[in-house]
């Protein structure tokens, strides 16, 4: 049990201590005030944007079936939202509780009480937030996706009362698990999450609500990851496809766990040396524009393919993930209904954009991810051939791509992450 020292409880500010008798196996522990200002000092400095959780368990009583029911007692909360308020720290989003919904996590709260409890939450914002140029987002319930659960969360909660709904995701089990790389070279394994991404968006659509979805924690698998697995090169499969994936069916945002920490960290724990997930986000960050277009890859289940609108940019942005260690794929890009830019301006259209012949003029850029050595299992990445490594600064290397005939088709090697931004692919959505 979380509380926070907000300077008014009367009570002393005492960490946790381990008590195995507790829940969770810690006493409960308290946020001291000179704590949250060095956090976000430390937020300012970074530029991100924080979404903080708070402890939804205050004034819950056990009940007989195992849940805990009675409403939130959010005074403490509402108090430390006051205290944030009046020191003029930039918070995002407030969120409600973690891994309360469906059967829970060590502790579950019925999804009619929870909703009675976000509505609580979004008052305190209006009330605290009052002639603030900016308020922050409602997000709840930050735990695993139930459909009956979240059905019922979403309908008890009206227009503007909650504005993301969140939820985790930890499909690969646990992170001792010996099997990890084969769920992550398992074209059927991957698929399987596809369900939860396209239930919450039906649940969403018929309500006729304008709560979004975010994954709000996401590192694959739970207790911390798996050393060599979680934060070397073979996890980049798991990681793009998901965010591939997840933009698919609406996603909003993807909050992966963790920055740093555990096995499943984007940097070292001790050196701080990014690992190869840290670059496949980077280059999703910096290419893939937020409209996505539907793609389908016509030949083996083992390339996974997904495209977006490029950012800040002309064009389309491919991400093709080739799961296999023995093929070299050689890919053409068709259209329905696309034009390059040279054929809209005569208005003619052409099906097949590589091979346009008389366009060789036209040049793609691509990025070939492979792991050093060809080892999955390698924590360092080369980018077209070239390790990624910070520099003596520590500054992060270019990302540079390569520059390929447009007529060609897209090579993608053995156990291999391409992005090829086409800027002379004209799709409509892209206008």
């Amino acid at each position: 049990m979380l509380i926070y020292d907000t300077g008014d409880s009367g009570q002393p500010c005492t960490p946790f201590v381990k008590n195995t008798s507790a829940m969770f196996g810690f006493s409960q522990g308290c946020l001291p005030l000179h704590r949250w200002d060095e956090l976000n000092a430390f937020f300012q400095k970074s530029g991100a944007k924080i979404i903080f959780g708070l402890n939804a368990l205050n004034g819950r009583v056990p009940m007989p079936d195992g849940s805990l029911g009675g409403p939130w007692n959010y005074t403490n909360a509402a108090s430390f939202i006051r205290c944030t308020v009046n020191k003029g720290y930039d918070i995002h989003g407030w969120e409600l509780g973690n891994e309360l919904s469906g059967s829970g996590v060590g502790a579950r709260i019925d999804a009619d009480q929870y909703a009675a409890d976000v509505i609580n939450l979004k008052h305190i914002i209006d009330s605290t937030y009052q002639g603030n140029p900016s308020k922050p987002l409602v997000l709840a319930p930050g735990g695993f996706f139930d459909a009956a659960w979240f059905t019922e969360l979403v309908s008890k909660t009206r227009a503007g009362q909650m504005d993301v709904i969140t939820h985790h995701i930890y499909n690969l089990g646990p992170g001792v698990d010996d099997h990890l790389i084969e769920k992550i070279l398992n074209p059927s394994y991957l698929d399987g999450e596809a369900s939860t991404f396209s239930n919450l968006q039906g649940i969403l659509k018929s309500a006729g609500t304008s709560t979004v979805a975010w994954v709000g924690e996401a590192g694959g698998a739970y207790n911390s990851g798996h050393h060599l697995v979680t934060d070397a090169f073979v996890f980049s499969f798991w990681y793009l496809d998901q965010l591939g994936m997840s933009s698919k069916y609406d996603t909003k945002s993807y909050c992966r766990q963790t920055l740093v920490g555990g096995n499943y960290g984007l940097l070292n724990t001790t050196t701080f040396e990014p690992n190869p997930d840290y670059y496949s986000a980077l280059l999703w960050h910096r290419l893939m524009g937020t409209t996505v277009l539907s793609a389908t890859f016509n030949g083996t289940n083992k390339i996974r393919t997904y495209a977006h609108c490029a950012k800040n940019s002309e064009g389309i942005t491919l991400l093709l993930i080739n799961l296999s260690g023995n093929n070299t794929n050689s890919i053409y890009v068709t259209s329905n209904g696309a034009q390059t830019q040279s054929a809209r301006k005569e208005g003619r259209r052409f099906s097949h954009i590589p091979g346009l012949g008389e366009a060789a003029e036209l040049t793609r850029e691509e990025y070939h991810l492979t792991p050093k050595d060809g080892n999955l299992q390698s924590q360092q990445v080369l980018l077209n051939g070239k390790v990624l490594a910070t520099d003596a600064n520590g500054d992060i290397p270019k990302l540079e791509p390569m520059q390929v005939e447009g007529t060609k088709p897209i090579t993608v090697g053995p156990y291999s992450i391409v992005f090829a931004h086409i800027p002379s692919f004209y799709a409509p959505a892209c206008r």
